[in-house]
Parts: structure tokens; sequence; C-alpha cells
């Protein structure tokens, strides 16, 4: 796809990124391509919704984010709405979404303008609340501490039907997750839980999470969640230090709503979507997360190799078992052709290509 306009992320805190974005402008400048910065860190700026800073950047048709997985997330929320791809160029330590390395930022940017690049689509989710989220007035900067500006509350979607019991649709993107946490140390959130529209059960936990694939390796990862391949679709409920016998994550299938109440005994409740906090619930309020018809474009500069990333991000390559694993495994031969009954699985790339 020719490179029109490009919305520039960069964590302005590390140098590397700050050399890259160098490079981004020198590239855009030497193509007539339109180069727009986007802060979303600066403690005097006030946050704009997805769609006014998309609209702000001159809606561009690619965001490139220069830092690591919390970079790529805020792009990600702007480029969804717009339809834009998102190059993500890896500056982090543990992260999962961005790996074009810095020194390669130009060329996967050629990559991209000659329609050479890898692009993959992720599942991401949004959601439905019992009322619009707010944040109570006193709470946004102590909730919002060290973490630059908040978002704005999310909007109300068009789609929303009054007075029917379904809630208000809400105009949020999650990549990662939808989390649900407690407010005070000492007291625990309860929160029933239900799934396609089902009591699964009542929860006393430090927090809940609903997340995608692509946020299986995240907070819910954390929380002793299973790892899912990202290149499925499911929603994966994750309870937080739940003070029950039942502390199991619960894959359910992508047209499974998960639903969250918090019960008439709880304290109040955050809301936060990939990390930004978004509201504040009250005892009986509920959110409803599901599959969102968006998904969010990611530019690869070949396919991703998304398990031999797991192995380097936990560093599973030094455990003793794994010593003698230095050839191509049985059954797997890149470096001859696919045989016909293997023809459309994911396979390691060719040796060439790597």
């Amino acid at each position: 796809m020719p490179v029109r306009r490009i919305g520039l992320v960069t964590h302005q805190g590390r140098p590397a990124a700050r050399h890259a974005a160098k490079a981004v402008h020198a590239w855009s400048r030497a193509h007539a391509v339109r180069c727009t910065d986007i802060d979303v860190w600066a403690d005097d700026t006030r946050r704009g919704s997805s769609r006014e800073e998309a609209a702000a950047a001159g809606d561009p048709d690619l965001l490139v984010t220069l830092g690591g997985d919390g970079t790529f997330l805020r792009g990600a929320r702007i480029a969804a709405v717009s339809g834009a791809a998102v190059l993500g160029v890896d500056l982090g330590k543990v992260g999962f979404l961005t790996e074009v390395p810095a020194s390669e930022v130009t060329t996967a940017l050629q990559a991209v303008h000659d329609g050479r690049a890898v692009v993959e689509e992720r599942m991401t989710l949004t959601m439905r609340a019992s009322r619009p989220l707010e944040i109570p007035p006193g709470m946004e900067a102590l909730l919002r501490y060290g973490r630059g500006p908040a978002l704005p509350p999310p909007h109300v979607r068009p789609e929303t039907t009054e007075g029917s019991g379904w809630g208000v649709a809400l105009d949020v993107m999650a990549l990662n997750d939808v989390v649900l946490e407690k407010l005070v140390r000492d007291r625990q959130v309860g929160v029933g839980v239900y799934i396609a529209g089902r009591l699964l059960a009542s929860y006393s936990a430090d927090a809940l999470a609903v997340a995608t694939p692509t946020g299986s390796t995240a907070y819910s990862f954390a929380a002793g969640g299973p790892v899912l391949s990202p290149h499925m679709e499911a929603v994966v409920f994750t309870p937080i230090a739940p003070h029950m016998t039942f502390d199991r994550s619960v894959v359910a299938a992508p047209d499974e709503p998960v639903a969250l109440r918090v019960l008439p005994n709880s304290g109040q409740a955050a809301v936060s979507v990939d990390g930004q906090l978004r509201g504040v619930l009250d005892p009986g309020d509920w959110i409803g997360v599901f599959r969102a018809p968006h998904r969010v474009r990611l530019i690869r500069l070949h396919p991703t190799d998304f398990y031999g990333r797991l192995r380097d991000r936990f560093r599973l390559t030094d455990a003793p078992a794994t010593a003698v694993d230095g050839e191509a495994a049985p059954f797997f031969r890149p470096e001859t052709p696919i045989p016909p009954d293997l023809a459309g699985m994911r396979l390691p790339p060719p040796a060439a290509a790597r």
C-alpha cells in the first residue's frame, strides 16, 4: 500500500526512540509523505478521543510506534478507528506486539510503501456498560498519577438502544484486555461473572481480566492464564488473586460475551482498557465485553514466528532440555518444498527468509 500519511507515536523517554523518529521523518521528507507527531504523554496536553487524535494527525493510513508494547497499544487505539495499519518498532524488553528492530525502520517503511510487507489482522474487544463510564471528580489525579494525561470518558456509540436493558454501547477498543480491579488495597472487588448470558460464578478478587488471544501474554498471563496463539479468535477470562477454590481461566468462544457485575457488598472498581483507566464502577454497575467488529492490522516484514518469540522473551532456550534443539524438528523441514497435505498450515518460514 503506498503510504500517504504517517502518524508517529514516539516514547520520548528513550533516546533510541527519538533517534528512530528522526529516521522516520527523513524517510517521509524524501518520499513526500506527510508525517505528524502524535503526543500521547505530555502532561500539559488534554487527551482526545481516538477519533479526535486521528483527525488531528490528518487521518493517517499508517501509524508508526517507537517504543515497547505500551507505546504500540497507544498507537493501535488511534489506528483502529480509521482502519490504519500499525508498524511497531521494537524498543521494549518483554513485548510481543512490536517486532521491527529500530535499525530496520526505514527498510520497513519502504516495504510498506512498495506493498511488500506482511499484514496481520488481530481480534479486538469492545464493550457495553450499564451507564456511561466516568471517573469521579478528585479521583482522577490520584488514579492516573505518573501516567500522563488521562483519556476522556468513552463516547456512547449510536447503536445504543435506550430502555431495553442492554446498557449503553461504548466507543472503546481493546487489543489486549479489559480489566476490572479494586481501588483500595484492603478491600477486594466482588463481581458476578456471566459468560454467554449465564452466571459462571461470583468472585472476590483483586481484579478480573477479559483478554484477546493477543493479550493472553500480558496481564492474564502474569496471573497464571493460558498462552493463546494470536492468530486464533477467543475471549479469555482470568480472575486475579481470587479468594475462592476455582481460580482457573476460562477460554470462551469469540461470540460468547463476558459480563462483569459489581456486587452490592463490593467496593468501587476501576475499569482499564489496554492499561488505560477509563472509568470507575459502583456496586450494581456492570460491563459487558465482547468481540469488536473491527480488527487491528499489524505490519510485519516477515510472517510472525510467535513461538520463537515466546521462547526468546521468556528465555525458554535456557532450559537444559533445549540444549540439543539445534536442527529443524522432525515433521517441520522449511528448507524443502511443503507437502500438499500441509499446504495452508502455519509453518516456520523457509531458511533463506529467516
